[in-house]
């Protein structure tokens, strides 16, 4: 169960697959999980975690709640 937090990119791609999205796809500059008709673009690989900010925005996207993501 993932705290909403900071979190890494391999994290990040491991709990969006239990929450039924597959992938990641390459595809143009990023890379891309799918689930459903949602297309979701994944940040690219950098060093560091993916910000509380940028969680928000992503799970927003995938139609994810906070209570949902902790769930996982």
């Amino acid at each position: 169960m993932p705290r909403f937090r900071p979190i890494g990119r391999g994290d990040l791609i491991r709990c969006l697959r239990l929450a039924g999205f597959s992938g990641p796809y390459i595809g143009g500059r990023h890379q891309f999980m799918i689930k459903g008709v949602i297309r979701l673009r994944l940040p690219g690989s950098h060093q560091g975690d993916i910000s509380l900010d940028l969680l928000v925005r992503i799970l927003r996207q995938a139609g994810i709640d906070r209570k949902t993501w902790e769930e996982l």
